[in-house]
């Protein structure tokens, strides 16, 4: 299973968050870009006795202005002002209007409404010239370059982080690397943390040209920040864009335990705690969470999958069926849902509907054709060989299958040889198809000695179980490979004793009493304590 298979279909679940750090949590996700959470957490907290409407309105306004609801923006922008009309930002979001409507003229006069309220912030200069940017760059690139300059000129002796993290916006489209590069500016004149979004931003645009210049730059954030849940999410986030899972499952579990994270998080949270093998954790926040969502099909996968995972088989199907029997999880089915499904059934015993469950995950996704090894093993153990051995020659017809691939065909042929009746056409017919893989694989592979021995194991079912000569050749080639590593004697035992007992059993038919003395003899070599074998064997040599 790969392990990032969960993670295509664990974003649908409703957003919900609770209030720590108030409405401010809302405008740092704003400002880094995430308007969606922004507005959860504006709406959620905007009646809060510590939140600043003016400010919270101005935010839920441009968020509608983004979305293109340009009525709703303006009755946000209204309410800011009205709640405090001292407060010059919600000027700026009206004029952001008129720019949209194409009036630069009422534009320029709300803007200048908002400088007259306070004439020496280099944050109006910032957000006035971020309001053109955001209207047209080209249109308005002299309006927003004098703007900047206006905020250079007051922020005098301190630099403004937002006139640079304006002006990395502004770059980051096409030249991610000077972007960067200003990012991480802003965050260095940056002594009070006013803005991570700086931190953010960096960590994002920096991210594919070296992760861990991303992460250790939101490490540093997270310090300053330990209790800021845009910090704790997007450190967790990192960790697992960059495939570090197990740290990634740690943070997520810091930023949980945050109040202020988001329900969809807690959905990916459960599965990076079915990565890290927690799955009684996974387990029980997914049923916390379907206790509040009880349709979540997502959760209601987890759950059995956690079920399997811990060997609990019979509680895996219960909650399996659950899962399958939800009208939502139509159409969100994956071939994992069935192979573990199967998995489950195989444990209880129940190999026919396992079989079917896999054959419903290549059905799905016949392009993933490794399904067609699951699906043989799965008839395998329903003792279905015929149709085991029809599905791995399928997949040895594709480019995916190796030497091994062949051999192992060959051994499914073997099963079906096997389980024919004697001399029959069937059974003809699979061992010339054992027969036929088999060699190729030695062919390929010619100082294997499971392959050879596996020939010969062919060859002794081809003669219905009775040892021939052809049988005895090609156990004696097994023998001579195993011979070149004398440790085999010990590890693999079992192969000698089946190559020695044939070869022996063979000559005792033929009436060579000698020969079989030399190969039970061996047979005794390899298996001391044996002792119905050694009074066989000293009867035999007792023999004249």
């Amino acid at each position: 299973m790969k392990l990032k298979f969960l993670f295509s279909f664990l974003f649908a679940g409703a957003l919900t968050v609770s209030a720590q750090q108030g409405y401010k949590d809302g405008i740092e996700y704003f400002r880094a870009d995430q308007p969606e959470e922004a507005e959860i957490i504006l709406k959620r907290t905007l009646n809060d006795a510590a939140t600043d409407k003016a400010e919270a309105y101005y935010h839920l306004g441009q968020i509608e202005l983004q979305k293109g609801n340009v009525a709703e923006a303006k009755s946000y922008f209204d309410k800011g002002i009205a709640a405090n009309a001292q407060n010059p930002n919600n000027y700026i979001g009206l004029g952001m209007i008129e720019l949209k409507n194409g009036n630069k003229s009422g534009a320029e006069a709300q803007f200048k409404a908002a400088r007259e309220l306070d004439k020496k912030s280099p944050i109006i200069a910032v957000e006035i010239a971020r309001a053109y940017f955001n209207a047209n760059p080209a249109t308005y690139a002299k309006e927003i370059e004098k703007n900047i300059a206006d905020a250079k000129k007051l922020s005098k002796k301190e630099a403004t982080p937002a006139i640079y993290i304006l002006e990395a916006d502004m770059l980051a489209p096409t030249n991610v690397g000077d972007a960067a590069g200003y990012y991480e500016m802003a965050s260095s004149f940056d002594p009070d943390t006013k803005h991570p979004e700086a931190y953010v931003k960096y960590a994002r645009t920096y991210f594919t040209v070296n992760p861990q210049y991303s992460i250790d730059k939101l490490k540093a954030l997270l310090e300053k920040q330990p209790n800021s849940a845009l910090a704790q999410r997007e450190l967790a986030e990192k960790y697992y864009e960059s495939d570090r899972l197990t740290l990634a499952a740690e943070q997520y579990g810091n930023y949980i335990a945050n109040p202020n994270h988001f329900k969809k998080d807690e959905i990916r949270y459960v599965a990076l705690l079915y990565f890290g093998k927690k799955y009684q954790e996974s387990f029980d926040l997914a049923g916390k969470i379907l206790a509040e969502d009880p349709g979540n099909i997502y959760m209601q996968r987890m759950q059995f999958l956690d079920m399997e995972a811990m060997n609990r088989p019979e509680e895996a199907v219960k909650y399996a069926e659950i899962f399958f029997n939800n009208p939502e999880a139509k159409g969100k089915i994956v071939p994992n849902d069935f192979t573990t499904y199967g998995d489950a059934l195989q444990a209880l015993g129940q190999d026919t509907l396992a079989a079917a469950q896999f054959e419903k995950a290549v059905e799905l996704a016949p392009e993933k054709v490794a399904l067609l090894k699951d699906l043989s093993g799965a008839y395998t153990k329903a003792k279905m060989y015929r149709e085991a051995a029809e599905a791995y020659r399928k997949y040895c017809e594709t480019d995916e299958a190796t030497t091994n691939d062949i051999f192992m065909l060959a051994r499914r042929y073997q099963n079906v040889a096997a389980t024919e009746e004697p001399d029959s056409p069937e059974k003809a017919a699979a061992v010339e198809n054992a027969l036929k893989y088999v060699d190729i694989a030695l062919e390929r592979v010619p100082d294997n000695a499971t392959i050879a021995l596996t020939k010969a194991r062919i060859l002794f079912v081809k003669n219905n179980n009775v040892p021939d000569q052809a049988t005895v050749d090609a156990y004696l080639a097994g023998l001579q490979l195993l011979d070149k590593d004398p440790e085999n004697t010990t590890k693999r035992k079992s192969d000698y004793v089946n190559a020695y007992n044939q070869i022996a059993n063979f000559y005792l038919n033929q009436k060579d009493i000698e020969n079989a003395k030399v190969y039970f003899n061996k047979f005794l070599e390899v298996d001391p304590t044996n002792d119905a074998l050694r009074q066989f064997v000293e009867n035999l040599n007792n023999q004249k």
